[in-house]
């Protein structure tokens, strides 16, 4: 919080120091913690998988947005979060299903190698081509709203 003369006011002040006690504890125990140190880093490379497949599905113009109108950045950065959960959701299901074969043929897979598989292998993804997520004109337009006092209606 600044003031008039653009100086931070006592509370301001204040809030700055407590942020500042939550990061060198942050920093401490990173430091002095394994444990926490590989978590973090767990997280960090899981993140960095889903950008990785992100990266391949907007590999044109090398990832970047070049629009100058805020609209068509939006529908750009929602058709990528689509695409990549939609990927996301198929590979999940046919690591699944390739697990869950080899356990039915009689191969042992443990638990702690299924958790470390990721979702976000990406080595299969093919993305070339452009894509369309425009709706196709629906035949008659929209359904008739339904009667909340028609008989049958839920």
């Amino acid at each position: 919080m600044l003031s008039r003369d653009g100086r931070a006011t006592p509370l301001g002040d204040a809030l700055a120091h407590y942020g500042r006690i939550a990061k060198t504890l942050h920093i401490l125990r990173l430091a002095d913690e394994p444990g926490y140190r590989r978590q973090i880093k767990v997280q960090a490379n899981l993140q960095e998988g889903r950008h990785a497949l992100a990266r391949k599905i907007f590999h044109g113009r090398a990832g970047q947005l070049y629009q100058r109108y805020q609209d068509g950045m939006e529908d750009q950065i929602g058709a990528l979060g689509l695409v990549l959960n939609a990927l996301v959701l198929f590979n999940t299901r046919y690591l699944d299903a390739a697990v869950t074969q080899l356990r039915a043929d009689g191969f042992e897979v443990r638990d702690e190698d299924v958790a470390r598989l990721s979702p976000f292998v990406r080595h299969h993804v093919n993305m070339l081509g452009r894509y369309s997520f425009q709706l196709p004109d629906l035949p008659g337009g929209l359904r008739p709203v339904r009667d909340k006092n028609a008989a049958g209606s839920e």
